[in-house]
């Protein structure tokens, strides 16, 4: 199977031996995402709200990328330091799609890269 590396300028660089997104086939695999802004190459401040939307403007980017949106996702996973944030990036996590959600599971984990709150990573298809 071929497989083509998506990276794009507009979402933050990887901080380790990976890409921003593989595609394979029809199915594209974005890593996890953390609210870094691409511009500053810094965490963004002001709680879980101003991160879990950096998070999906990261995704975003990456999707663009790959000529794709939040319409083409059909799996995500979120982890969160604290799930008591839940509803909170819930909400934000729903602004970004048209109410056709994809599946996910959303997990508590004892800690994520920089020290953030939440990090979210999606599987996306590409029509037939």
């Amino acid at each position: 199977m071929e497989k083509q590396f998506i990276n794009t300028e507009h979402a933050p660089a990887p901080i380790g031996p990976y890409n921003q997104a593989v595609q394979a086939g029809n199915l594209l695999f974005v890593s996890g995402q953390i609210p870094v802004d691409p511009a500053t190459n810094a965490c963004v401040s002001g709680g879980i709200d101003a991160e879990t939307h950096q998070v999906m403007r990261n995704l975003k980017a990456v999707l663009d990328a790959a000529g794709l949106g939040f319409r083409n996702v059909v799996k995500s996973t979120i982890f969160v330091t604290d799930l008591n944030h839940f509803a909170t990036v819930n909400e934000v996590y729903g602004q970004y799609f048209d109410g056709e959600f994809p599946a996910r599971e959303t997990v508590q984990v004892a800690a994520l890269p920089k020290g953030v709150g939440v990090e979210i990573s999606v599987i996306a298809a590409r029509p037939s």
